[in-house]
């Protein structure tokens, strides 16, 4: 199998040649078809999350085809069409995973960051955390799904039933979760950076009712911001946004320092959340949505050996919805 993989952090991604992976008992060896690129795998190859320990293959929007199953992992064939998205695997017995949390595990194991990820030819994932995919759906297309339409979904859940939705950062999670809105009757304010006219237009495109710079006001109260920038800048900007009673999602795994702002931006009962990794079961709920609201995601196909330039393309904010390798 061919591989990209992260030697030493801060530094380019390497291409490998490697043995196929045997799958242990509860896993699955899958071919990989299509893998997303997600802004967390730039946060891993980066250095921007802890304990990232090298060797890792990045990547936690796969799409494959089972070639093989371990013994224990049952209900799966060779051909199978599969998703490996970013929760690799969770423990089952701490507070969190016995309360129906399982995003917040106590001893998780993530795809791309503590367990090798899809930026290959093959991935190993545990049978119970990959998501059954239709057979005939395209590959590349659906790979995003798997977390920049997840980790979205979960937000916009978490955002609550407000009609005005402000989404800062116009990127792969804002551009599924914008067409999931409009299918919602709920009105999109979309907040690019500044003089982005190209992500503004791309979002009126999509059907937001207005579009603008990050440094812009919002044109009317907003009643939930969600915000998939890294830019802990935002924070009190989408604060001031919002109306009273209003919330705040933080949608990233990391994100710069939030500034200090007057509590007065945060009185009349405004919230401050972030949303950590998915379940299972928000999987379960999203692709429902996703087929309702005829979700069609805008991508960029790279090769898998021109990974690093398209995590560039996605460092640089010259994508336009998200970028997606192909092996």
């Amino acid at each position: 199998m061919r591989a990209m993989v992260l030697k030493t952090v801060g530094e380019p991604l390497a291409m490998e040649e490697r043995p196929e992976p045997t799958p242990g008992p509860t896993e699955l060896l899958i071919r990989v078809e299509a893998c997303g690129v997600c802004r967390t795998d730039l946060h891993v190859v980066d250095g921007e999350l802890p304990d990232v320990r090298p060797p890792i293959v990045p990547g936690h929007e796969a799409v494959g085809r089972v070639e093989r199953a371990g013994a224990a992992a049952r209900g799966f064939a060779p051909g199978d069409r599969v998703g490996v998205p970013w929760l690799g695997r969770t423990c089952g017995v701490c507070p969190y995973c016995r309360d129906g949390r399982e995003n917040l595990c106590d001893h998780p194991s993530f795809t791309g960051y503590t367990r090798d990820g899809g930026y290959a030819t093959h991935v190993v994932a545990e049978a119970d955390f990959v998501v059954r995919l239709p057979d005939d759906a395209d590959a590349a297309a659906t790979a995003p799904l798997l977390c920049a339409g997840l980790i979205g979904w979960r937000a916009l859940k978490m955002a609550g039933p407000g009609r005005r939705v402000g989404l800062y950062g116009f990127g792969a999670s804002a551009h599924i979760i914008a067409q999931v809105c409009r299918c919602e009757g709920r009105e999109v304010y979309a907040f690019t950076r500044p003089g982005d006219q190209a992500a503004q237009g791309f979002a009126r495109r999509l059907g937001a009712q207005w579009a603008g710079g990050s440094d812009e006001p919002a044109p009317a109260a907003l009643d939930a911001a969600i915000l998939f920038a890294p830019v802990g800048a935002l924070v009190p900007a989408a604060l001031r946004a919002t109306r009273k009673g209003g919330r705040v999602v933080c949608a990233g795994i990391h994100m710069s320092d939030v500034p200090s702002f007057p509590y007065r931006w945060l009185w009349e009962e405004r919230q401050i959340v972030s949303v950590a990794n998915l379940t299972r079961a928000d999987a379960a709920e999203f692709f429902a949505v996703a087929r309702r609201a005829e979700v069609e995601t805008e991508i960029s196909r790279y090769r898998l050996a021109d990974a690093n330039r398209a995590l560039a393309d996605l460092r640089d904010g010259r994508l336009q919805g998200a970028a997606v390798l192909e092996p």
